[in-house]
């Protein structure tokens, strides 16, 4: 069964970011991304994020099994939808990143994830599972995907409650142990997510204004 893992972005204006998009910056990535060949975006995102994100490259190239002529890692943007990981990115398409919320009600960054989304639902086989490394607890992801998606797109069991960083090590020594986590139907846990939330509203005292 081929296998097509999607990872969430990192931070384009966290502080690891700034040392890199900053006009004055001189380190070895900030001159690469000046130059024409450009960098990886997966390098560029693993500095940008080095635990977690990390940990998801690794774990995505460690366990990927792609289709036939396909890319068995493909990364979320904020304004291209999903692009392979080994896609050079130079310091303009960065910059870019960094002006767009990832929001599902953003219409440039829903617009374009969901015409990739289509596009890979399209160009894969209905038996390949789509497994997604990122936030499980909001609907930036999961309310997008699942709705082109559906049952294809899956989760680790394992990534619900745990935070961020608790991910990226996980991640990382499940890549030295060679072991593969267990997957579970992302539609349920969007389900899941959504019925909390609607009770947690519908809980909310009503104040009535006298």
């Amino acid at each position: 069964m081929n296998r097509v893992f999607l990872l969430s972005p990192a931070n384009c204006n966290g502080v690891r970011a700034q040392w890199v998009l900053k006009k004055s910056a001189r380190s070895d990535l900030a001159l690469r991304l000046r130059g024409a060949e450009g960098v990886p975006l997966g390098e560029v995102f693993s500095f940008f994020s080095a635990l977690y994100f990390r940990g998801k490259l690794a774990y995505a190239r460690a366990f990927a099994r792609p289709p036939a002529n396909g890319h068995g890692v493909l990364i979320i943007t904020p304004t291209a939808g999903l692009l392979p990981h080994d896609t050079a990115v130079r310091l303009s398409r960065l910059r870019g990143f960094a002006r767009v919320p990832i929001h599902k009600k953003h219409q440039l960054y829903r617009r374009s994830l969901l015409r990739t989304a289509r596009a890979l639902a399209a160009d894969t086989a209905p038996d390949c599972e789509i497994i997604l490394l990122g936030s499980i607890a909001s609907g930036k992801y999961l309310e997008i995907l699942t709705h082109v998606l559906g049952d294809r797109l899956r989760v680790p069991a394992d990534f619900i409650g745990l935070g961020d960083m608790s991910r990226g090590g996980l991640l990382l020594r499940c890549v030295r142990e060679q072991r593969e986590l267990e997957y579970i139907s992302a539609v349920g846990v969007f389900s899941s997510r959504t019925k909390a939330v609607k009770r947690t509203v519908l809980a909310r005292p009503v104040i009535v204004a006298t």
